[in-house]
């Protein structure tokens, strides 16, 4: 691939991505709508299920695993007009719903864009109809099941893709399993480090707050271009911004909302510490602006690489 180091067009990349994600937004209007058709025709009880989901991906949200996959396929020379990473990125979109809703029936979590969770719904309306059996258990079992059809229809998007991107899903979805299980393992015997140092030591382990947002849809997006070469660039970068989006959650407090997570904080980060944070932020994205810097892509990518990068660790 023949590289062009004229002037970039600023407004290009922005262009085009957006472009594609209308085409995202499309694509999953459209797969839940046939599914809600199919249900209706062939067992109307289940529609029910596809039209809580649609409700859910209909708030919608940053579409952060769509955006970077679409930035790191355009940026790689992917064809704006390209299907398969419509299709990729929607079923990333779907993939993360369905974590969404565990982690909220984990946590217990009683809103999600402003709306009751998943669990919650069910649970109240298990226990306004008095129906028999725990109203609890009930709504998390009805959520599970909710996220395991988004899992299915993600993996129907991804059942088409090219043999280089299918491998990158595959290990996305065993990958994400084992990050989240040793998560939550680690969070309950209290060994979970909240100071996100392994991060900054550049550990390479998924986890599930970044790591599958970055580097697996970044690597999706070189395979559906056809640019296998960029996968060490592209490892660099999230390893990198994951470090800062971890600092950056840390310091905002998105990771740990409750009373023991913001006493880490004023404990870990007292006096001085929130700057020499926000330097740590810094340099690790200079280290990124670095890395895209030296990378065989255009001049107006490379810009829009370093501009994501700063986007997603932005206070």
């Amino acid at each position: 691939m023949t590289t062009h180091t004229g002037p970039p067009d600023a407004a290009l990349p922005e262009v085009l991505r957006t472009g594609m994600l209308a085409r995202v937004e499309e694509r999953l209007r459209g797969q839940l709508h046939a599914e809600h058709a199919r249900c209706r025709a062939v067992d109307p009880p289940a529609a029910g299920m596809v039209e809580a989901l649609a409700d859910l991906v209909a708030a919608g949200g940053e579409r952060i695993r769509p955006t970077v996959l679409l930035t790191g396929y355009l940026a790689a020379g992917g064809d704006p007009a390209g299907g398969p990473a419509v299709d990729a990125a929607a079923a990333l979109e779907l993939l993360d719903t369905c974590y969404l809703i565990r982690r909220d029936a984990r946590e217990n979590a009683p809103l999600r864009q402003g709306a009751p969770t998943l669990h919650v719904r069910h649970a109240a309306e298990h226990e306004r109809n008095g129906w028999c059996g725990d109203a609890q258990g009930f709504g998390v079992g009805m959520a599970s099941l909710i996220g395991d059809l988004a899992t299915a229809l993600a993996d129907r998007l991804a059942a088409g893709l090219p043999d280089a991107a299918r491998q990158v899903w595959h290990d996305l979805r065993i990958g994400r399993l084992g990050g989240s299980y040793v998560d939550s393992e680690l969070s309950s015997r209290y060994l979970a480090d909240p100071w996100p140092a392994g991060c900054l030591a550049g550990c390479a382990r998924g986890c599930g707050t970044g790591w599958y947002a970055l580097q697996h849809p970044l690597l999706m997006g070189a395979a559906l271009a056809g640019r296998g070469d960029l996968a060490v660039v592209y490892q660099d970068y999230a390893r990198l911004l994951h470090a800062a989006w971890r600092v950056r959650g840390f310091v905002s407090g998105s990771g740990d909302r409750d009373w023991y997570g913001d006493l880490l904080r004023e404990l870990l980060l007292g006096g001085e510490d929130p700057d020499r944070a926000e330097r740590t932020i810094g340099h690790l994205l200079d280290r990124t602006r670095r890395v895209v810097a030296a990378a065989p892509l255009t001049i107006a990518w490379r810009t829009e690489l370093a501009t994501l990068a700063t986007r997603l660790a932005a206070p």
